[in-house]
């Protein structure tokens, strides 16, 4: 598997939701078409990703405050960006606190099948970071399951089935080091320890068994995978609840840990040329330890424990190759039980964490 987010190549995007990654939180097939200046971020927009990704419905009013500015400074940089497609709030169900089952799948093609492959792909309601890796023969994406019994039938039945296809690996997702409601741009430094204390909500209390989703909660998280400020009203009329209803169970969810916000933004305005996914080989009794340091390591929009023979995996995000070969020589070569490492660079991103939209211009900046 490849999530911040939800990359870094640029291109157009179509997307679609979760919140991890496999090539990197979503882009489009063709030509970039997207109007987003490649100048790069400046201080305030980088502080308002940040500010975002730790709350993603937090009002303008509050960001303004901790930033030391007017609302409306922070309400015309928001609309700016989101209307060019440089940033977007993406509001996302975690797997896991569902009960569900994810699987980090590999899919070998024929060179002239891969792309209709990754787009059959993408266009299922349970994939996300979907991307062409390598020399656009391998598609590598993320598949969730409603729990271990249904992985059978979503990995042997429904993944497409073609000729084209000669070869298909999967390895489940054990434990995830760095990702979820976790950006790429916390590691930033956009922001100081004081305003990110101000703007983070209490940390979430996850319930002891799965939570249960009603048809109404799913046409919330629809709608929230599409844009995670979508106003009250609206929730409401896709829900058939009333706006205070939602606004309660909106509080309910992100205090159970089921809903988190991501922020989709172009990496290319944070300096990101690179995108690879990373797979190593760590002796056992040195996994969760090489995980943890590899978590907190700026270039890494995702990292997990998974089963197979490469038992941890990468996201990985440089500014060209010559950062990457620096950065594996050096910081990845000097974590504890590596004995085997593979890479592979996303040269096309096809859909991240949310739903696949056509022709989104932003390349997200998470994971995978």
């Amino acid at each position: 598997m490849v999530k911040t987010d939800r990359k870094p190549d640029g291109t157009a995007q179509r997307r679609a939701t979760t919140g991890r990654p496999l090539g990197g939180p979503a882009s489009s097939i063709g030509p970039p078409t997207s109007t987003v200046p490649t100048t790069g971020f400046d201080a305030l927009d980088r502080q308002l990703v940040h500010a975002l990704q730790l709350d993603g419905r937090a009002p303008f009013s509050r960001i303004a405050a901790v930033l030391g500015v007017s609302d409306q400074t922070v309400a015309r940089r928001y609309t700016r960006h989101r209307t060019t497609g440089g940033l977007k709030v993406l509001g996302l169900a975690d797997a896991r606190t569902l009960g569900e089952i994810e699987w980090m799948v590999r899919v070998q093609c024929t060179p002239d099948a891969a792309v209709s492959v990754a787009e059959a792909l993408a266009r299922r309601s349970d994939t996300s970071w979907v991307s062409l890796m390598s020399g656009g023969t391998e598609i590598a994406a993320v598949c969730r399951a409603a729990s271990s019994d249904h992985s059978d039938a979503l990995l042997l039945q429904k993944l497409p089935r073609t000729p084209s296809v000669v070869g298909v690996t999967a390895h489940c997702l054990l434990h995830e080091f760095f990702g979820g409601p976790q950006g790429l741009i916390t590691k930033s430094g956009a922001l100081t320890d004081t305003q990110i204390a101000e703007l983070s909500p209490p940390p979430p209390d996850p319930p002891a068994a799965p939570v249960t989703l009603t048809d109404a909660d799913r046409r919330l998280f629809d709608a929230l995978a599409q844009d995670g400020r979508t106003p009250l009203g609206e929730l409401a009329a896709v829900t058939g609840w009333s706006p205070t209803t939602v606004r309660r169970r909106l509080a309910e969810l992100r205090a159970d840990g089921v809903l988190y916000y991501d922020v989709d933004y172009d990496l290319r305005q944070f300096g990101h040329g690179v995108m690879v996914a990373l797979w190593l080989s760590v002796a056992p009794a040195e996994l969760a330890a090489t995980g943890e340091a590899l978590a907190v390591h700026p270039e890494v929009a995702f990292a997990c424990a998974t089963t197979g023979p490469n038992n941890l995996f990468a996201s990985v995000l440089c500014r060209d190759v010559g950062a990457l070969y620096t950065y594996l020589t050096t910081r990845v070569a000097a974590l504890p039980g590596v004995r085997a490492m593979e890479s592979a660079p996303r040269i096309r991103h096809i859909k991240g964490a949310g739903p696949l939209v056509p022709l989104s211009p932003a390349a997200s900046g998470r994971r995978r």
